[in-house]
Order: C-alpha cells, then sequence, then structure tokens
C-alpha cells in the first residue's frame, strides 16, 4: 500500500511540474517569436532553473511512504528541499556567469513556472 501512496503522490507532483515545463516552454517560444533566439534562450534557461528543481524535489520527496516510514518521508522531504535550493543556486549562477543571459526573460519565465504550483488547484481536480 504504500508504495501505491508513494507513487500516487509523485505522480501528483510530476504532473505539476509537466504543468511547469509546458508553460515554461510556451514562454520561451513566446519571448524568441518575438525577440529572437537570444530572448528565447534565456527564457528557457530560466524555466529549466524553476523545472529542473522541482522535479528533483518531487522525485526524493514522495520516494517512501506510509507509516512505518514516516522518518524516511520527513527525511525525504528536507532533503528534496535542500538539493532543490542548492540546485536552484547553482542554476542561477551558471546562467549568470556562464551564459550572459538577458535579465528580463530569464526572470519572467522563472516567476511564471513558479506561479504553477500556487494554482495547481484551479487545475487539477483533488480525489
Amino acid at each position: 500500500m504504500s508504495k501505491v501512496l508513494a507513487r500516487r503522490g509523485r505522480w501528483s507532483a510530476y504532473r505539476i511540474v509537466l504543468l511547469q515545463a509546458a508553460v515554461a516552454g510556451g514562454t520561451s517560444i513566446f519571448f524568441f517569436a518575438l525577440w529572437g533566439a537570444q530572448y528565447g534562450l534565456s527564457a528557457l534557461a530560466g524555466g529549466l532553473i524553476a523545472v529542473l528543481p522541482n522535479f528533483v524535489f518531487a522525485t526524493l520527496a514522495f520516494s517512501h511512504a506510509g507509516a512505518k516510514a514516516s522518518g524516511k518521508v520527513v527525511w525525504m522531504f528536507f532533503l528534496g528541499e535542500a538539493v532543490k535550493l542548492l540546485l536552484t543556486i547553482v542554476l542561477f549562477a551558471i546562467a549568470f556567469g556562464m551564459l550572459k543571459t538577458p535579465f528580463l526573460p530569464l526572470f519572467s519565465c522563472y516567476l511564471l513556472a513558479l506561479l504553477i504550483p500556487w494554482t495547481a488547484p484551479l487545475y487539477f481536480k483533488q480525489n
């Protein structure tokens, strides 16, 4: 039963991550179409900075479930959040240091992708 609970929670989290990826992809296509390749790639980088750490968090946080594994569940949530934070910092450092991307599309796409989990109850029906 606990594997079913973990799989159900992981799939719910993955649906949000997929929606984030779709919004990030659409935003980067928008920036690409209006302002060119450099802005489109910058927006894509911002989307990846939002989506990739959330995917890693979802994978780690929902690796265990059930009453017997409650300590592991809490530990994996903390570990997942720490890895998510560190990965976000590293990806921002790479985007600013190595890619020399414009700030506006990067932050616009990043913020749009971050808004998705806050508005997820509007998109997904809870069972």
